[in-house]
């Protein structure tokens, strides 16, 4: 939702729109908490009858067709509202990326082209702000490096390099390729979460963070604010990734906020996909279409009009019959034996309601990014109270990843 005109966020403009974010989401959250896909009928139908009526005669294409754009659906009202509404909330400006000196070829070995060219882009952001905001870094930290990919990067050819993994292996295959590239780079074997993170943060001037899940990110900001870190590059991601129930609002205008949030809350901002290939579209289809099927068998079996959760199946289950499949299922979930059923009827109905949950999480689909972008204002305020110059915005476009956004903050 970015765009050229769109404003890199920082100062007074982060409260602003964090508030204007707040009041939105406050003020719909009886819209966007419901969930198609565990609900026959959502209570909003019956305040919208004509956008719901609208919305349950698409098709599954239909909906698959404007998954990333809902915003530009004609749709009946209120739905053109709160899309205008959304997308305004959420216009943010990209960095600016500088054109950094080419890495050599062989760094990119056994590196996804779209990973590799997500680290290009955050690399280029960061590098982009380093003479505005960033000082240009002497010693950087990649934290939950993983392979060092990002850190060896940005460090390349002759700054230093500490790399914070948790996987032993990850480490060891790390290490290997620095060797080649970047001699000077350690990696080292810690849990991020332990007091052992503290003493490489009092080591580095930067720290940086591509895509870091949950309590990994949140914890760092915390452990950043309370060192004497000189700057930080992050770009959160999966924030359902927590070990508390709901989340715990970082800043001062977080914590005021009237907005409760779950994990089934935090995970809304990751239904966005972009990256799926036809084969896990098709296998993820099918998955859906069957339980909602399954669904509406299990209804009947227990007497009961209410959802019922199933566990995450293998590929390897989608092997078999449906007829098997939901004899097999109805067996883990230790309900009564199944009889005898008009299968293909059954199947085709989960057909039907995949196509009708599709269409209505459009809905939910519009307030995606604008809960994306207020817990990461969350962040991005709470660091401004710690004395950090902040800047929020867009470090590549949501086609390479949709979980572009990147918080920059440098001690005041």
């Amino acid at each position: 939702m970015g765009g050229l005109n769109a404003p890199i966020l920082s100062g007074a403009a982060l409260a602003e729109r964090f508030s204007a974010l707040d009041a939105f989401l406050c003020a719909q959250q009886s819209i966007w908490r419901e969930k198609p896909f565990t609900r026959q009928q959502l209570n909003w139908e019956t305040d919208y009858p004509e956008l719901a009526a609208w919305l349950r005669t698409r098709s599954l294409a239909d909906a698959e067709a404007c998954h990333n754009s809902a915003h530009t659906l004609t749709a009946p009202q209120p739905f053109m509202d709160w899309a205008q509404q959304a997308e305004q909330l959420c216009s943010l400006g990209a960095f600016h990326a500088t054109d950094l000196a080419e890495r050599p070829l062989r760094m990119q070995s056994g590196i996804a082209q779209r990973k590799w060219q997500q680290i290009a882009a955050f690399a280029g952001a960061v590098q982009g702000s380093a003479q505005q905001l960033l000082r240009q870094p002497q010693h950087w930290l990649d934290w939950c490096a993983g392979k060092g990919h990002l850190g060896r990067y940005l460090a390349w050819p002759d700054a230093q390099l500490e790399s914070l993994e948790f996987d032993a292996q990850l480490i060891s295959s790390a290490q290997a390729i620095s060797e080649k590239y970047l001699p000077q780079a350690q990696h080292t074997l810690c849990d991020v979460m332990s007091p052992a993170s503290v003493a490489p943060l009092l080591r580095s001037d930067t720290v940086v963070a591509l895509h870091a899940c949950g309590d990994l990110h949140t914890h760092l900001l915390r452990q950043v604010s309370a060192q004497p870190t000189a700057a930080l590059a992050l770009a959160p991601c999966c924030y359902n990734r927590t070990q508390a129930e709901c989340y715990q609002p970082l800043s001062n205008a977080g914590r005021a906020s009237q907005l409760q949030l779950d994990r089934d809350d935090l995970s809304l901002p990751l239904t966005a996909t972009v990256t799926a290939t036809t084969r896990e579209r098709r296998l993820r289809d099918q998955s859906m279409a069957w339980r909602l099927a399954f669904d509406i068998l299990q209804r009947r079996l227990r007497g009961l009009d209410e959802y019922l959760p199933t566990p995450s199946l293998s590929a390897t289950w989608f092997n078999k019959s449906f007829a098997q499949w939901c004899q097999d299922v109805a067996a883990l979930k230790e309900l009564p034996q199944v009889p005898e059923q008009d299968w293909a009827q059954l199947e085709a109905q989960g057909w039907q309601r995949l196509a009708q949950v599709r269409n209505l999480e459009l809905v939910r689909g519009l307030f995606r990014r604008p809960l994306e972008l207020w817990l990461v204002l969350d962040q991005a305020l709470f660091l401004q109270e710690q004395g950090f110059i902040v800047e929020l915005g867009e470090f590549c476009a949501a086609e390479l990843t949709p979980r572009n956004l990147l918080l920059l903050a440098q001690r005041g």
